[in-house]
């Protein structure tokens, strides 16, 4: 079972927040925030993964006497002084029933936001609640992970989609061309479950279980991703050097129809593709009533895909598709799994290109580099406060640091205007309420907006597999 310490939001916040109540200018009724990406790697930012915090931590009944006492006295030994703002804490328990007096809007999830704008903002709903807004800021910034993952994955449909569109007869197999093997590489498993949930945002193949799970019990979705019989090297390597055509007779034969992917470098990925594959098993890869795909593991990329494409090509014969591009029988197609990123990934391909393989050849896996080779600065995510009621007066917030003019935040409250196909964000309260596309997620312990995963995937979609509206 969790700890308690681990579902009490009291405590999920950064130390110094427990502080602030006491910071603000005195008769603070209102502090505005939001959230954003300042900039980083991608231009766009695919926004996720806010429902799944809403309905995990912020929906119902937050505050509870336990809670309260439990916060008490754990700051009480963390700073060696009574800071903790018991009273605040009483008078959400006892005036809202202990749900959190705050509305979130935001944009709708699924969304491809240029960075530098507004994605969601934060606001107390209650006037002696002004402290709670900034409060949330720890757990609610934790979306930058969930987030990233789908930009970072939509990038690389993006790359796929390119290819296939140049050297493939359609796109219907874009879907599941890059495979999420990153669950051994998370540093938790609510951390697979969630970017890997991001990864689902925009392919359907994933072996990571838990982002099944999240999109399962957070989006609606009954089944967001798929996978195939697969051998690992254990699976292999147990029956022997000698034994490894009886290994993979063994997948052939306990899986006789349909996908499988059989790892083939345990030894020697040459004499695997041409002697084993190529000549003893031939027949029965002939034969068999699927798709059989080679996986090679390890060495260079781009040198190791194109000779197994050659050596595949020679022993069981390749034809031309419509733009001329060779194509592996449809019962062969080959995965690279090792050493696959964005940053990889269009130099295998464009490799495949230039010797004249077609991109439907292959299917593409990747795992650390999918869900961990990334942090909240990949896409700049910032949450600030813009907005203050102080005093009756209406005053906009920002911070200008000379050292840094990119730190450089909103003023105000904000607008996300969508027009003639772009988005810009309005400061100052200036924007036009009906051009915001903004939408309240989230207000007095209420979820308001429920996202199905389908139209955060419908949202999220590539401008190739776009549906015309």
């Amino acid at each position: 079972m969790a700890s308690s310490i681990t579902e009490n939001l009291l405590l999920l916040t950064d130390s110094y927040k427990v502080t602030h109540h006491l910071q603000y200018p005195p008769n603070t009724t209102a502090v505005y925030s939001y959230f954003e990406s300042r900039g980083g790697k991608f231009p766009s930012t695919v926004f996720f993964g806010l429902q799944y915090i809403i309905k995990k931590w912020l929906t119902g009944q937050v505050v509870t006497k336990e809670r309260i006492q439990e916060a008490k006295e754990l700051y009480h030994l963390h700073f060696g002084a009574d800071y903790f703002n018991e009273e605040g804490w009483n008078y959400i328990l006892e005036n809202h029933n202990g749900c959190l007096p705050v509305r979130i809007r935001a944009v709708p999830e699924g969304s491809v936001v240029p960075y530098k704008n507004v994605l969601f903002t934060v606001e107390n709903t209650d006037p002696k609640c002004f402290w709670l807004t900034n409060y949330l800021e720890t757990l609610l910034v934790q979306v930058w992970y969930p987030m990233t993952v789908a930009t970072n994955s939509r990038y690389q449909k993006e790359i796929i989609a390119k290819y296939l569109n140049e050297t493939a007869d359609n796109l219907d197999s874009l879907p599941f061309k890059l495979h999420d093997f990153g669950f051994r590489g998370s540093t938790s498993v609510e951390s697979a479950g969630i970017g890997g949930a991001g990864h689902l945002v925009n392919f359907q193949g994933t072996d990571t279980i838990a982002a099944i799970a999240v999109a399962r019990k957070y989006y609606g979705c009954k089944i967001a991703g798929h996978s195939v019989p697969a051998a690992e090297h254990s699976t292999i390597t147990t029956w022997g050097r000698e034994g490894e055509k009886e290994a993979f007779t063994n997948m052939l034969t306990h899986f006789p129809k349909g996908i499988v992917s059989i790892v083939s470098d345990s030894y020697d990925i040459w004499n695997a593709c041409e002697n084993i594959w190529g000549q003893q098993l031939k027949s029965l890869v002939e034969k068999r009533d699927g798709t059989l795909v080679v996986r090679p593991d390890s060495g260079e990329p781009t040198e190791v895909v194109i000779k197994v494409l050659n050596i595949l090509g020679d022993k069981f014969g390749s034809k031309k598709n419509s733009k001329g591009f060779k194509m592996l029988p449809p019962y062969l197609r080959i995965i690279q799994g090792d050493g696959i990123s964005y940053e990889t990934l269009e130099a295998i391909l464009e490799v495949m290109k230039k010797n004249s393989w077609s991109a439907e050849n292959i299917v593409f896996g990747s795992g650390g580099a999918l869900l961990q080779k990334l942090n909240r600065d990949t896409q700049k995510c910032a949450f600030k406060c813009s907005y203050a009621l102080i005093n009756g007066k209406e005053v906009n917030v920002y911070k200008q640091p000379v050292t840094d003019p990119g730190k450089k935040s909103k003023k105000g409250r904000l607008t996300l205007e969508y027009s003639d196909g772009q988005y810009r964000t309005v400061e100052e309260g200036k924007g036009d309420p009906k051009k915001d596309v903004f939408v309240t997620v989230f207000e007095n312990g209420k979820l308001l907006k429920d996202y199905t995963f389908d139209e955060v995937r419908a949202n999220a979609e590539i401008d190739l597999l776009k549906k015309p509206s």
